[in-house]
């Protein structure tokens, strides 16, 4: 059956005690010690973890995707190999260590790591986010995460051809292509019902990561975030508004070390088989950086 969708994110980073006070009293997600490692995992759901952030001396972000069961994974594993794509099959320790049951994991054309997973061990400890309502996760996973590459072509058709992915839409943006387009082509890709669970845009980004995107269940969940966000004196990225792919209303954060949050409601649910289409402004309105007025 292939991906069904993100699992996590995990974001090395130098200053990852920062992100504890600001995942959950902006983000409103529950905190819950990393094992082993120094750092935070944070919960949305009845998951052991969605984010997770671990210290280290550079910015580094890994993609964990997720499969039904060990079929599934085995799967996927002969899929990426067959493609010519080294894979690391983990041990059971490994994949204790990340609360699943079996992992296995691979550089993508980008040079992200990706981990695919299956199982996900639960501890029955209920979810406490009482800033916020609740988080969309269930069959359409964590959310999604946009990341940078200069290898757009073969990271596409990776995520596509070998891993399932559905191009659900595209964005030409005004800056050069590193393979010589005068412009550059945003690709959004889906596994589930949620619109998109996979961006991919050719430009730099330290760590290689754009953005990562939590859905809450309410509005008023956004609204009571972007309150939160102007009282804590958290930088914003982009103001209020309603992406014109995915309708999602949602503002964009700064993080303690800089990476960009994007915390929304409504995205769009796209029923199977949906035509791909290109979008020419990201938003029906909003959006904005701070400051400007048009």
């Amino acid at each position: 059956m292939g991906i069904r969708s993100l699992a996590y994110v995990r974001w090395q980073t130098p200053e990852a005690e920062a992100w504890r006070a600001f995942g959950t009293d902006v983000l409103g997600m529950m905190a819950v010690d990393a094992p082993d490692s120094g750092g935070v995992w944070f919960r949305t759901d009845d998951r052991p973890y969605r984010v997770a952030i671990a210290p280290g001396d550079t910015k580094q972000v890994t993609l964990g995707f997720e499969v039904v069961d060990d079929l599934d994974l085995e799967a996927v594993v002969r899929d990426l190999e067959d493609a010519g794509v080294k894979v690391h099959v983990g041990s059971d320790d490994e994949a204790r260590a990340r609360r699943v049951t079996g992992f296995a994991a691979f550089d993508d054309p980008a040079g992200i790591p990706v981990e695919i997973v299956h199982g996900p061990i639960l501890d029955h400890v209920p979810v406490q986010t009482p800033l916020v309502s609740g988080f969309v996760t269930g069959p359409l996973g964590m959310g999604h995460a946009v990341v940078a590459t200069e290898q757009t072509a073969a990271t596409v058709d990776l995520y596509r051809h070998v891993l399932g992915f559905r191009r659900r839409n595209t964005m030409r943006l005004a800056m050069p292509d590193p393979d010589g387009t005068p412009y550059t082509t945003m690709h959004f890709l889906g596994c589930n019902p949620r619109h998109h669970t996979l961006g991919i845009v050719a430009m730099p980004f330290p760590g290689g990561l754009v953005h990562f995107m939590l859905e809450a269940a309410e509005l008023d969940d956004v609204g009571r975030a972007f309150d939160r966000v102007h009282d804590l004196g958290v930088p914003i990225a982009m103001t209020l508004g309603r992406h014109s792919n995915d309708h999602m209303v949602s503002f964009y954060c700064l993080a303690p070390d800089g990476t960009m949050v994007e915390f929304g409601w409504g995205g769009l649910a796209v029923d199977e088989p949906e035509t791909t289409y290109e979008i020419t402004e990201t938003s029906f309105w909003g959006h904005r950086p701070p400051g400007r007025r048009a």
